[in-house]
């Protein structure tokens, strides 16, 4: 059921946050964070990667129901593609900056129960393919958050915690420090070619006195995590101030904008798509192919930074009516690379390199093919080539990297001072080139 939200204005702000989500169940499939207004229970924000501005944590005011200063909560979501009602839970866990647990007990962190069954869920109407939309709020009424830091939630099936079918980042900062930063074309390795250089500032309050042991930085391109940056050394200390300049661990490569379909139509071909054939019961989306530019100059395009949004006409709830289409994807190449593979990437497969969104060569078409199942909407995507061996996917052998690309880095600072058993999230920023 869907519960009403109070509008509660807060006077000090915390930021919460959502990052990379996984989903280990090949039934489970488009899962989404996003925010939810207080006042209409709608979806409020693209998906993925929304910002809260919430209350002052501490064991006395922890963030519940109430949300943010806005009014927002985020509400999780995600598709089982059956309509067999399934009994899923989720239970928080508190953890370090890269997502392992730390070892906290849940009444350290949790005001409240520590597990909830999801109660919120609907079949799909009228689709093709048939579908269970399950969804929930966090913070909610039943559990509130007590500390900052990074938290996972974890969703499993029939009670057991050994059939976890999905895990969702979620961030809670204090913001008690000041970020500022900025993007720079000219990096320490190049000038104006195809890397990007951040530079950062942080002015902390002057509680430590060992600054670059207790304070850290965790830095994000485009909400991916197989290229971020973590606890690179400060390069300068000026008082209670943290610099990060010409630090070379901060070069990103710069890539391209991202590719993008907008398949919001069974009947008609939206942006980015050749044309859309119903057989045999699916819903086929073949997009328009696309080659090989790692050598082409700079094209600028309008993308989101690689996130989507669900969308579908002539439908009055999307969550329950957007169909599910077979998306066929073609990167012309006259030979297949024997150095590594070929994945589409994007928020649409949560920017992980998995066998769900690795390519495959077609020696006769003399492309790159990959056909997924993916619910109707707007979608951006890009073509990362992953050397053999290797953990961080690249550009610079498929798309090309430009200085001039609009990418999105966020900011994550962390504090633990000598002692402390856990790492509080003391601000959180983003910045865009």
């Amino acid at each position: 059921m869907r519960r009403s939200l109070q509008l509660h204005i807060l006077s000090i702000c915390v930021l919460l946050c959502a990052s990379v989500s996984i989903v280990y169940s090949s039934e489970i499939r488009t899962l989404r964070v996003q925010y939810l207004s207080a006042e209409t229970g709608e979806p409020y924000s693209m998906p993925n990667r929304p910002v809260l501005h919430s209350a002052t944590i501490s064991e006395t005011e922890p963030m519940g129901a109430e949300g943010d200063a806005d009014g927002h909560v985020l509400e999780i979501s995600f598709d089982e593609m059956s309509q067999d009602f399934k009994q899923y839970t989720y239970t928080v866990l508190h953890c370090d900056a890269q997502g392992k647990p730390d070892g906290l007990a849940s009444v350290e962190y949790l005001d409240g129960f520590s597990t909830q069954d999801i109660t919120d869920y609907a079949p799909s109407l009228n689709t093709q393919q048939v579908y269970t939309h399950y969804r929930f709020t966090f913070p909610n009424e039943e559990m509130h958050i007590k500390l900052s830091g990074r938290y996972e939630i974890l969703i499993y099936a029939d009670g057991n915690t050994d059939y976890t079918i999905a895990r969702v980042p979620i961030y809670v900062s204090e913001a008690n420090v000041r970020i500022d930063g900025q993007v720079l074309s000219t990096t320490d390795i190049e000038l104006s070619g195809r890397y990007q250089q951040l530079e950062l500032e942080v002015q902390t309050d002057g509680r430590s006195t060992n600054l670059r042991d207790d304070y850290f930085v965790v830095i994000q391109q485009n909400g991916r995590t197989d290229n971020q940056v973590v606890a690179p050394q400060s390069t300068f200390v000026d008082g209670k101030t943290l610099r990060w300049q010409h630090c070379r661990p901060l070069i990103f490569e710069g890539g391209s904008e991202y590719h993008h379909f907008d398949a919001y139509s069974t009947y008609f071909a939206g942006t980015g798509i050749d044309r859309v054939v119903y057989e045999m019961g699916d819903y086929h989306v073949l997009l328009n192919p696309d080659e090989l530019c790692a050598n082409e100059p700079y094209s600028h395009e309008f993308d989101v930074n690689g996130q989507f949004r669900v969308n579908a006409e002539r439908v009055q709830d999307v969550e329950t009516e957007a169909e599910y289409m077979w998306v066929h994807w073609a990167l012309h190449a006259d030979r297949p690379f024997f150095d590594g593979a070929v994945y589409v990437g994007g928020d649409l497969f949560g920017n992980k390199l998995s066998l769900r969104n690795r390519m495959e060569y077609d020696s006769e078409r003399k492309c790159y093919y990959l056909t997924a199942p993916i619910k109707q909407g707007g979608y951006d995507y890009q073509y990362w080539f992953v050397p053999k061996g290797a953990q961080q996917a690249t550009q610079l052998r498929t798309e090309g990297s430009h200085w001039e690309t609009r990418n999105e880095y966020t900011i994550y600072v962390y504090y633990k001072p000598f002692g402390a058993r856990y790492e509080r999230l003391v601000g959180v920023k983003k910045i865009e080139r």
